[in-house]
């Protein structure tokens, strides 16, 4: 996934690339190409993919786009899909013209293919943890065991040969070093150095002051991104029918897609009829018009669902907005939120979080709280800042000779 798809992964993955093709700091008379290995956008997005990658070209990336197989709901999810991808970057890691480090994005199997492809060529790579997937099938019952087994070795082993690996959060890298610890070996005493760096939102796009979105309802609250299972974003639209006994006009506008996506349509029909307004996936800057004019942005983990050490970027996109957050759920936008003032966080309980709706709703708007939020993630949470803390740590590894190194033979 990569840019101009609306997803954290393509907004840090697009930065690291700038960043990775701008002068090194270190060395400002170097600049290096950068080469992306992605796949064919969605249809309805391919113009707009063709202009992306007209101006990455500008900062010294060369997007190179595939085939692959998507689901009816556009995303590419499930193993025919991830092989779809992964078979032919086997293919195509080995044959574009030496690199000096790659850089790997989930899921594992892309990560396996990494490796075998950097063990053959005895190039450095680094793999990017935006989650850790084995935890997420383990804890989503209907995966056989087996299935989880196998995914956590392959996810290990693909860790295990990077010669970094970053972190999105302080919980994921402590999943990622049990991981690496797990299937270690004597004959490997090197492991990868994880590194934390959280994600982050372009504060260009998403900022307060933009118009409000024409055939916006008048008091509305919005969640805007992914809807699968494990974000249950139906617990927004469960509280919705309590909010509305004590705030009668309240509405709630659904922007994105995924898997629950008709499912939330059938739940609003049954329970709030013509109170929730489910639009599809919109560009970046009309989605930052939705949040930035809305009571509240709303952002969900379900528990127990493999999930929890999620910390979902909605929370710095409503921020950068100015909006203030309702988050359902556990994980580590919990003491984000209330330590940073960002909104509220609650447990993801119908009645919690019909109350803390009901609260953004009655808070009056304030130009100073907006433009608060704004500065917070201008100085916490910019996508450009990430892109450039990557950056700096790629290089550092591509360029590190540490004695008695292992070699990238691929063992483990």
């Amino acid at each position: 996934m990569f840019a101009p798809e609306p997803a954290a992964a393509s907004f840090r993955l697009e930065a690291l690339a700038r960043a990775l093709g701008s002068p090194d700091p270190a060395a400002p008379d170097e600049r290096h190409a950068v080469t992306v290995l992605t796949t064919w956008a969605r249809r309805s997005e391919r113009e707009r993919a063709r202009d992306a990658d007209e101006d990455l070209r500008g900062a010294r990336v060369r997007v190179e786009r595939a085939p692959v197989l998507r689901d009816r709901t556009g995303y590419v999810r499930g193993y025919l899909p991830y092989l779809s991808f992964d078979v032919p970057l086997l293919v195509r890691l080995l044959a574009v013209p030496r690199p000096d480090v790659v850089v790997a994005e989930p899921p594992p199997t892309t990560g396996a293919m990494v490796r075998v492809a950097c063990a053959v060529r005895r190039l450095p790579y680094v793999y990017y943890a935006a989650d850790v997937w084995s935890d997420a099938t383990a804890g989503d019952g209907s995966v056989p065991g087996l299935v989880t087994r196998l995914l956590a070795a392959v996810e290990g082993w693909a860790m295990r040969g990077a010669r970094g690996v970053v972190a999105v959060s302080p919980d994921v890298a402590e999943r990622v070093e049990a991981l690496v610890a797990g299937g270690a070996t004597r004959r490997r005493a090197r492991r990868p150095e994880v590194l934390v760096v959280r994600n982050g939102v372009d504060t260009d796009v998403f900022r307060p002051g933009l118009p409000r979105p024409q055939g916006a309802p008048g008091r509305y609250l919005v969640y805007a991104g992914t809807t699968s299972a494990w974000q249950g974003a139906d617990v927004f639209v469960r509280a919705l029918a309590h909010v509305r006994e004590t705030v009668p006009d309240a509405e709630l506008v659904i922007l994105g897609q995924g898997s629950d996506f008709e499912t939330l349509r059938a739940l609003a029909d049954e329970l709030v009829p013509g109170a929730v307004h489910l639009h599809p996936v919109v560009p970046a800057p009309q989605a930052a018009a939705w949040i930035g004019n809305a009571a509240a942005a709303l952002v969900s983990v379900r528990p127990g669902v493999g999930y929890d050490l999620a910390l979902p970027t909605k929370t710095f996109a409503a921020a950068a907005c100015g909006t203030p957050v309702v988050f359902a759920g556990p994980g580590p936008a919990v003491p984000l939120v209330r330590e940073h003032e960002l909104g509220q966080a609650v447990a993801y309980d119908v009645e919690e979080v019909a109350a803390a709706m009901i609260a953004a709703l009655g808070a009056p708007a304030g130009a100073e709280r907006a433009a608060g939020l704004a500065a917070w993630a201008r100085e916490h949470a910019s996508v450009a800042h990430v892109g450039a803390t990557v950056a700096a740590h790629v290089r550092r590894w591509r360029d590190r000779r540490a004695a008695g190194a292992a070699p990238e033979d691929g063992r483990s």
